[in-house]
């Protein structure tokens, strides 16, 4: 019997590679003789570059680098296939754990650190990029990653702009002629989910303004500075960024690196399944456990476990995929057509969240064992 686990990470509380370690511990005390392979998943949010640097037996690398308050922090990113690809997760430079509610100012936070790791990983050699846009603290378009890579962003008088997504309004014209060569030979791959465009009702200030600090003027304020961005990038590099779906995403970071670098935006889950070969991996597979912290409808839109069911299913419709969560949600019928076949709480009773996350691991043996002894009873001879 093959038994894949490939779980994504349990937020705040488990890694991918330490939710498989415990899936496996607990099939292995009713199902010994079954062979396992743990292929640790991400979505690309929280958890990609770890979850890619342990499949992949890659390198993970630490550089300094600009939070989104201009402070200097570590920063970790990843190095895979011979160092030949970077995995950066945004959020490790610029994400919103940086700030707090009195700190919080996206007129000023910026995307600079984001834009030095990957300068790091260019200057260590890596020809493809990848980047996780999750968890951002940020509204700047990503003119502060474009700024750490050498373009000029300067107002009517030449001057250079100050960070921030509010310093935008004064933006007319963009000189890249300072920016890296190296960068043209980089392939740029945005790992997000998000279809958010750049401005507007659905755009990056209106929908996740509010989550990082923004009133509802400042919210009006950053909007019209992200139209001008756009339409200066338009003029001056020739590319529409204003509606690409995804565009929005991370405070516009997708806008920003599909203005300034050689990107193209993919569903997270898709690549990490892709940089995994979780298909060629999964080859005669049994069983496929998968899950992440919460489940419930809104997993259908991309989430790692449906993702991993999508294609579990396509390499061969009869393998059966079990998800587990830490909290099952509402309208989880709306997955089974996808092709998880059974979803299962580890919480075993009513807890609060610090104690839920403290027993993670032995709660997450326990389902599993429960599930392995059902396994193991429906297919006795």
């Amino acid at each position: 019997m093959k038994i894949v686990l490939a779980p994504d990470s349990f937020k705040g509380s488990m890694t991918a590679k330490q939710v498989a370690l415990s899936m496996q511990r607990g099939l292995e005390k009713v199902l010994p003789d079954a062979n396992y392979l743990q292929i640790p998943m991400a979505d690309g949010g929280e958890g990609t570059v770890q979850s890619l640097v342990d499949a992949k037996k890659g390198e993970l690398l630490s550089e300094k680098v600009l939070d989104p308050l201009g402070n200097l922090v570590t920063a970790h990113y990843g190095m895979i296939d011979d160092g030949k690809v970077a995995v950066i997760e945004m959020a490790e430079a610029s994400g919103i754990q940086f700030i707090n509610k009195k700190t919080s100012n996206p007129y000023i936070a910026t995307t600079y650190g984001t834009g030095q790791l990957i300068n790091a990983a260019i200057n260590k050699g890596a020809k493809t990029v990848i980047i996780g846009l999750g968890g951002s603290a940020t509204n700047d378009g990503g003119a502060g990653m474009a700024q750490a890579l050498g373009a000029n962003l300067l107002d009517k008088h030449g001057n250079e702009l100050s960070f921030g997504g509010a310093e935008l309004k004064n933006l007319a014209r963009i000189d890249i002629s300072d920016m890296a060569k190296e960068l043209n030979d980089v392939k740029i791959i945005i790992a997000s989910d998000v279809t958010n465009p750049l401005t507007g009702k659905d755009g990056a200030s209106a929908v996740f303004g509010p989550q990082k600090g923004a009133t509802p003027r400042m919210v009006k304020v950053l909007d019209k500075a992200l139209r001008n961005y756009a339409q200066v990038i338009k003029n001056d590099l020739g590319k529409e960024v204003e509606e690409v779906a995804g565009a929005g995403a991370a405070g516009g970071l997708g806008a920003g690196l599909l203005a300034f670098t050689n990107a193209e935006i993919q569903p997270g889950v898709e690549i990490v399944l892709k940089y995994t070969d979780f298909k060629k991996q999964i080859a005669d597979a049994d069983f496929v456990f998968t899950g992440e912290g919460q489940i419930d409808f809104q997993t259908k839109y991309g989430k790692t476990p449906i993702g991993v069911a999508k294609a579990a299913k396509e390499v061969d419709p009869n393998i059966k995929v079990i998800a587990i969560a830490g909290s099952v949600g509402e309208k989880i019928e709306e997955l089974y057509p996808l092709g998880i076949d059974a979803i299962f709480s580890c919480v075993p009773g009513v807890v609060d969240l610090e104690t839920a996350i403290n027993n993670s691991d032995q709660n997450i043996q326990k389902i599993i064992n429960n599930i392995g002894r059902l396994i193991q009873v429906m297919t006795l001879k």
